[in-house]
C-alpha cells in the first residue's frame, strides 16, 4: 500500500469556493466562525460546553436507546450512546441519504473521516470524550437519487411508485435487486460476504432506514459509530421551539437572503432559502408548508391551518414537521452536542451560507470540515501509468489536455507553438508602436492580422496534433483506457463507483486501509494505490 497526496486545487474538481475554504482566504472567512485546526477545535468546545444542556442529552440518549433497540449493538457504540448523557462528551457528525448499497464510494470516506476525526480530537482533547455520528438523511424525498448503486459499470437499480419520506420505504421489492447483484459476484468469501450484508440489511428489514443502519452498523460498529435518525418524534420535540419561530417569523428567509447577498460577490450559490424552509410529512408525502393570505397550506394537498392550527398541530405531532436542506442543519446542531461537520464540497457550500441563521438563533455554527476524499490505483494500473511516464499531479489533467501532453512529449517534432506564439505577439507589439506613431488608423489593421496569424497558429497546431494521435494511436489509446478506467465518466471515481467492487476484491483490509491514511485535518486528495 502506498499513499500520495496532493492539494485539492491541483485536482480539477473542487470548487472556488471550497479551495478558498481550505486557504482561509479573506473573502470567505466572514462565512464561518471556527476552522478546522486546534485553535479552532478548543473554541469550538468552550462554546458548545457552554450553550448544551443536560436535559437535551437525556432526551437525545433516550431517542437513540429507542431507536438501537432491534439492533445488535457492539461493545463500543454502546458506551458512545451512554456518554453521550455526560457533559464532557461531543459529536463530530457526516450526513447521508439513504442510497441503496451504501450508493457511491464517498459514503465509506465521510463516515470513516468522521471516525478517524474523533480519534485525533481524543488525543488532543483527552480530559473530553468525542462520539462519530452519521446522521441518516431518512426524511429526504428524491428516490430518484437514491435507487440505484453501480457495480461493474452496471446500474442495479430498484425500481418501486415513488413517495414520501424514503425511510419510512418498504424494502419490499428488494429481493429481485438481490438477485441480480449476486449474479455478478462470484462465489468467494468476500463474495458471499457482501451477499450476506444485503440479504440482512434488505431482505431482512421491513423499511429502508432500518435497513441503511444495519448495514452501516456492520461495517463500522467496532468504531463504535453512531447511527442518528432524525425522523424521531422525541428529537422533532427537542426543535419545536424553533419550528414554531420559523413558521411565525420566517428567520431563516431574512438570514440566508441576506448572506447570499454578500456570498454571491465572489462565489457561486448552492441553494436559496424559500420563505418557510419546512415539509409537511405524511404517510405518503413530504410536501412544503406555504403561508398565503394569512393561511398555512400543505403544497399540493387540501390541507390547511390558522397559525393556532398549526402551532398546535407542531404541539401535538412534532414528528410531522421536516426541515429542509437550510433548517436541517440546526436541527442536526440543536440536538447534539457536535463540533463539527464533515461533508463534501457541495454540502460545506450550503453550510456557508447559514452561518448568520445559527447567530439569529443562538445555535453555535460548527466547524466545517471537507471530508478525504480518494482515488484508488491498483498496482497494474501505476505500472501502467509509470510505463506511460504519467506523473500523480498529470493524471489529473483533463483527458484532452493529457494526450497532448503526452503526444508532445513522445513526438519527433521539436517544434514548439507556444514559443512562436510568443514570438509572433512581440513582433506585433513592435508594429502596434510605429502605428501609434504614425497613423492610429493603422492600429486596428495590425490587431486584426495579429489575431489571424495567432488563429492559423492555433489552427496548424490543432492539425499537427490530430496528425501525431494518428501516428501515435498506440498511445493515445493506453491513455484513454487508463483514464476511463480511474475516472468513469471523466469523474472522480468516488461518485460512480460502490465500495462493492473494492470488497470484492480486497475485503475488510480495504476498509482497513482506509481507517488507517484517512486524515481529515490534512486537508489534501488522497491517492491511495492497493
Amino acid at each position: 500500500m502506498k499513499v500520495t497526496q496532493i492539494p485539492f486545487q491541483k485536482t480539477g474538481f473542487f470548487s472556488k469556493i471550497m479551495i478558498d475554504y481550505v486557504a482561509q482566504k479573506e473573502a470567505i472567512q466572514p462565512f464561518y466562525t471556527n476552522f478546522s485546526d486546534v485553535n479552532g477545535f478548543k473554541n469550538q468546545l468552550e462554546e458548545k460546553r457552554a450553550s448544551f444542556s443536560l436535559e437535551t442529552r437525556k432526551v437525545l440518549v433516550s431517542a437513540l436507546k429507542n431507536q438501537y433497540k432491534n439492533v445488535a449493538i457492539s461493545e463500543e457504540t454502546q458506551q458512545h450512546i451512554d456518554a453521550l448523557s455526560q457533559a464532557n462528551t461531543f459529536t463530530v457528525t457526516t450526513g447521508h441519504q439513504l442510497n441503496l448499497f451504501t450508493g457511491p464510494l464517498y459514503f465509506l470516506y465521510k463516515i470513516i473521516s468522521t471516525i478517524n476525526l474523533a480519534e485525533a480530537l481524543q488525543e488532543q482533547f483527552p480530559a473530553d470524550h468525542f462520539v462519530p455520528i452519521y446522521w441518516m438523511a431518512t426524511e429526504d424525498h428524491d428516490f430518484d437519487e437514491i435507487n440505484y448503486f453501480n457495480f461493474n459499470n452496471k446500474k442495479i437499480q430498484w425500481k418501486r411508485n415513488d413517495g414520501g419520506a424514503v425511510g419510512h420505504f418498504s424494502t419490499e421489492g428488494l429481493k429481485e435487486v438481490f438477485e441480480q447483484f449476486s449474479a455478478t459476484l462470484g462465489s468467494t468469501k468476500n463474495a458471499d460476504f457482501l451477499r450476506d450484508l444485503f440479504t440482512k440489511g434488505y431482505i431482512e428489514h421491513n423499511t429502508l432506514a432500518e435497513a441503511t443502519r444495519y448495514i452501516a452498523n456492520q461495517l463500522f460498529a467496532k468504531y463504535g459509530l453512531v447511527i442518528v435518525d432524525g425522523d424521531d418524534q422525541q428529537l422533532k420535540q427537542l426543535f419545536a421551539p424553533f419550528v414554531a419561530q420559523e413558521l411565525q417569523e420566517q428567520v431563516s428567509y431574512t438570514a440566508v437572503t441576506s448572506t447570499i447577498k454578500e456570498l454571491e460577490k465572489n462565489y457561486k450559490v448552492q441553494v436559496n432559502p424559500r420563505e418557510i424552509n419546512l415539509f409537511y410529512l405524511s404517510e405518503d408525502s413530504r410536501e412544503r408548508i406555504v403561508f398565503e393570505n394569512g393561511v398555512y397550506k400543505v403544497n399540493n394537498t387540501k390541507s390547511t391551518f390558522s397559525k393556532e392550527e398549526i402551532l398546535e398541530e407542531l404541539r401535538e405531532k412534532p414528528q410531522l414537521f421536516s426541515p429542509n436542506v437550510i433548517m436541517r442543519p440546526l436541527y442536526q446542531e440543536v440536538v447534539l452536542p457536535n463540533l463539527a461537520y464533515i461533508g463534501g464540497g457541495g454540502e460545506l457550500a450550503y453550510w456557508l451560507q447559514l452561518k448568520d441563521y445559527f447567530n439569529t438563533v443562538s445555535v453555535p455554527f460548527p466547524i466545517l470540515v471537507l471530508r478525504n476524499s480518494v482515488q484508488v490505483i491498483s498496482a497494474k494500473q501505476q505500472k501502467k501509468l509509470d510505463n506511460l511516464s504519467i506523473s500523480t499531479e498529470e493524471l489529473f489533467l483533463k483527458k484532452d489536455d493529457l494526450l497532448k501532453l503526452k503526444i508532445n512529449e513522445n513526438s519527433d517534432i521539436s517544434f514548439n507553438f507556444l514559443d512562436a506564439k510568443t514570438l509572433l505577439e512581440q513582433q506585433f507589439y513592435m508594429l502596434r508602436r510605429v502605428a501609434n506613431e504614425t497613423d492610429e488608423s493603422f492600429v486596428g489593421a495590425v490587431s486584426a492580422q495579429e489575431k489571424k496569424q495567432l488563429n492559423g497558429l492555433d489552427n496548424l497546431e490543432k492539425r499537427l496534433l490530430r496528425a501525431e494521435k494518428r501516428k501515435q494511436k498506440e498511445l493515445v489509446l493506453r491513455i484513454r483506457e487508463l483514464k476511463e478506467q480511474l475516472f468513469p465518466n471523466q469523474g472522480l471515481e468516488e461518485r460512480q463507483r460502490n465500495f462493492s467492487e473494492y470488497y470484492l476484491e480486497y475485503g475488510d483490509t480495504f476498509i482497513d486501509a482506509l481507517k488507517s491514511i484517512l486524515k481529515p485535518l490534512d486537508l489534501k486528495f488522497t491517492i491511495l494505490e492497493v
